[in-house]
């Protein structure tokens, strides 16, 4: 999330630089020739490779996003109630506040009093 805000604020810091310098191009008139002005390279390879970043840096974000929500886990799910306890390996994006669904499609719901323990699976 923080990332997502850096990002954001010099995209828009970027653009009010850009907007307050101005495309100006400047004419000077005189009797014997016209020369006008260009924007500096230096400028414009800057813009550029900061919008090429801006997008890198996005794209590398949902990356690791969706690298990270696929990540597959275990669960052990422990009912101080019934003195059970039950392990299933599951995505981390199928783990909810009140069900999960693991790797197979069954769906579990948990009660309030059972416990949940989120552990990595070490050969996969």
């Amino acid at each position: 999330m923080l990332t997502k805000i850096l990002i954001t604020m010099l995209v828009i810091i970027g653009a009010v630089v850009y907007l307050r310098r101005g495309r100006s191009n400047k004419v000077t008139h005189s009797n014997t020739t016209v020369h006008i002005e260009k924007p500096p390279l230096l400028s414009r390879v800057i813009i550029y490779t900061m919008i090429a970043l801006s997008m890198l840096a996005t794209a590398g974000y949902w990356g690791w996003g969706w690298y990270d929500d696929n990540t597959v886990v275990q669960v052990t799910i422990s009912s101080p109630i019934e003195a059970m306890t039950a392990s299933y390996k599951v995505r981390k994006k199928d783990i909810q506040e009140q069900r999960i669904t693991t790797i197979d499609g069954i769906q579990i719901r948990l009660s309030n009093q059972e416990r949940l323990t989120v552990t990595s699976l070490k050969n996969e």
